[in-house]
């Protein structure tokens, strides 16, 4: 039983480690990125349509990301939902392919978005946290059912918490990597 619980928690964890990765990668460091660009979305025929699903995507310099879209026709609309997506990204359009320059971050700039990574991460440690009360209320609620012993309940929590505090390791480490990357000039 008490395996059964922590397995399921652990999976919900990682879970947890994989969503903040996506999102700490949709925030612009320095260098440019495809990530940057996962979640915008084009009004393609009437259709809210993710941009990787009507173009390429690259990064071929630094700080240069290049869009070639399959069909001509949709380079106007990926323009206006460039715009539309509050990157802070002006796309230059030369007819076939849409340039997008990304400058370079300012110290003011760096200083606001480790805010936000921070912000980000105390919600990811929330998460975490709240994914350890509740296997820990089903470990509570299986002694009461008479399912396990005290002293497997005590184990369960114990084991419950040192996943938890792995977790929270992993990540202040994946932070700690991203704020590096914004801070790197």
């Amino acid at each position: 039983m008490i395996k059964a619980i922590t397995a399921a928690t652990e999976e919900q964890m990682k879970k947890t480690i994989e969503k903040m990765r996506a999102d700490f990668s949709t925030l612009r460091t320095g260098r440019a990125s495809t990530a940057l660009l996962e979640n915008v979305r084009v009004d393609y025929y009437g259709t809210q349509t993710p941009l990787n699903q009507l173009a390429t995507v690259a990064a071929p310099e630094a700080r240069t990301l290049e869009i070639r879209p399959w069909d001509k026709a949709a380079l106007q609309a990926i323009e206006r939902a460039i715009h539309q997506s509050n990157l802070g990204l002006t796309p230059n359009n030369d007819g076939a392919i849409i340039r997008l320059q990304l400058p370079t971050l300012t110290e003011e700039r760096r200083k606001e978005l480790i805010k936000v990574l921070r912000k980000m991460a105390e919600e990811f440690r929330v998460a975490l946290r709240n994914e350890r009360r509740d296997a820990v209320e089903r470990i509570k609620k299986s002694e009461k059912a008479k399912e396990i012993t005290e002293d497997d309940r005590q184990k369960g929590e114990q084991e419950i918490q040192k996943m938890t505090d792995l977790y929270v390791k992993r990540i202040d480490e994946l932070l700690t990597s991203k704020e590096r990357d914004i801070l790197e000039v």
